[in-house]
């Protein structure tokens, strides 16, 4: 470990008796001298460091973050799709300074109108989109939503046992992390004993059972609907008609397991199975909701219902962390889910919803289904292009601005992460030449194999930035073979 008080550093010291840290005259530090110092105070554990040296940013603007040196990077991921609007837009970041200048802090057991009018508008939404009435409850965080619906879920059923999917991610606290496929998450905080069922996501590049999408006849849901053909399964009591689990919870789109996209009529047969079980439908809309998939929430695109949608990170663009979850009435009615049901100091804060009340506005302002689908159909078409020219293209597919592009090895099939992990990294280097001008790019890699490039750009992003993101894609995929 370096330490902090090394000869570099201590020089930049302001004159004190202790020399200590807190005396560091930080405006004058190098980047260089400032991780010396995050290499001595900062925990590693916050997901930071993924990069071979981490990057500084100093400003942002649309579809761009800027670094010390002023050179522009296009991002391509937007905070995990936190940042749907664009970065520092003026139409959310204006009503957020006003709400901190009139009531920037109130106790949650108060009320503000920035809270009902986000809540009225989040509910009308999800009634006018599926045609079920609902209620609106705010959390902080993502993880914290999900508490929230798995809390929701155990009253209302009882049960403590859920349904969930491989590659599947709703978050690292340890009620998420239960219902989180990957055991890495896991592995270091004990035992789970309420850990879901895990079962294979329809990821049709990549079957697990073999098939192929044009023939299959959705084997894969099929083999979850025979875990309810008889008692010996394990999941269905055919005498008293009760299932074990009580909810399934999903994503439509799989996000972190990267940006997996479910065949036709697929949800909708699950969603049946569900039904006839007694089995509720939670939706994870966290990194899929508010337009991201031209919808504003992706589920909009199956014909289902779901009981409960989690949502969170680009409901405030990014601004003031605030989440939450909409329930049909029938769980989550104040004579069933009463006052202190799930709590968080900071939920419903008036920053976050003044933030989230601005994001709503904006989109019932501008028609943003028909945009995200017209720039996602357009990204996809050149992403195809792009494919054609390079065999370590494996897939690419989309739906709105979720976009993926899998990166393999020759045979155009098997993973290559050491491919995808070069390219994020000479992206993020910002020594990219193109139209006689040094860039960056920002991408973000996850799937299965860690070996495919996740694409959520600004819904903003403009057809000129969709076309050099496609030419500085290429440079990457050359400069990394």
């Amino acid at each position: 470990m370096v330490n902090v008080n090394s000869a570099s550093i201590r020089a930049k010291l302001k004159d004190s008796k202790q020399g200590s840290i807190n005396s560091l005259n930080l405006e004058n530090l190098s980047e260089e001298d400032l991780l010396k110092i995050e290499n001595e105070v900062c925990s590693y554990g916050d997901t930071v460091h993924y990069a071979e040296k981490p990057k500084f940013f100093k400003t942002c603007k649309d579809s761009y973050l800027y670094d010390t040196n002023d050179t522009p990077y296009l991002d391509l991921q937007m905070w995990y799709s936190a940042v749907n609007l664009g970065y520092n837009n003026k139409a959310i970041n204006e009503p957020l300074k006003q709400q901190i200048d009139t009531l920037p802090q109130l106790a949650c057991q108060y009320l503000h109108k920035e809270k009902v009018s986000l809540a009225y508008m989040l509910a009308k939404g999800v009634e006018r989109n599926l045609g079920t009435k609902g209620r609106i409850h705010f959390n902080v965080g993502g993880a914290q939503a999900v508490e929230d619906a798995l809390k929701l879920v155990r009253k209302s059923t009882g049960k403590s046992r859920m349904l969930a999917y491989e590659g599947g991610y709703h978050g690292r606290t340890l009620g998420a992390s239960a219902i989180t496929s990957s055991y890495r998450y896991r592995e270091n905080y004990g035992e789970f004993g309420d850990r879901a069922e895990f079962l294979p996501y329809p990821y049709c590049f990549r079957c697990p059972y073999g098939k192929k999408v044009e023939t299959c006849e959705l084997y894969c849901v099929k083999q979850i609907e025979r875990k309810f053909e008889h008692e010996y399964t394990g999941a269905w009591n055919p005498k008293s008609k009760k299932s074990e689990f009580g909810a399934f919870f999903f994503e439509v789109i799989q996000g972190t397991g990267g940006y997996v996209i479910p065949p036709r009529g697929y949800f909708e047969y699950l969603a049946k199975i569900c039904r006839e079980h007694s089995i509720l439908l939670v939706d994870d809309e966290i990194q899929m909701g508010f337009f991201r998939t031209g919808k504003l929430f992706a589920v909009e695109h199956e014909n289902i219902k779901p009981d409960i949608i989690v949502f969170g990170k680009a409901l405030t663009n990014g601004l003031n962390p605030l989440s939450g979850i909409w329930a049909k009435e029938e769980f989550i009615s104040p004579d069933k889910f009463g006052p202190g049901s799930t709590h968080s100091t900071f939920s419903s804060n008036s920053l976050g919803t003044a933030a989230g009340l601005a994001v709503m506005k904006e989109f019932e302002a501008h028609d943003y289904e028909s945009m995200v689908m017209e720039k996602g159909r357009y990204f996809l078409t050149r992403l195809k292009d792009l494919q054609k020219r390079h065999k370590q293209i494996g897939d690419v597919d989309g739906l709105g601005l979720a976009l993926r592009m899998e990166m393999c090895q020759s045979d155009s099939f098997t993973p290559d992460r050491q491919l995808a992990d070069k390219m994020f990294q000479l992206g993020l280097e910002g020594n990219l030449q193109t139209n006689g001008k040094k860039m960056g790019l920002i991408l973000d890699i996850g799937g299965y194999y860690k070996n495919v490039v996740t694409l959520a750009p600004s819904l903003n992003i403009t057809y000129q930035e969709i076309d050099l993101a496609i030419d500085l894609l290429d440079i990457l995929i050359t400069k990394s073979k």
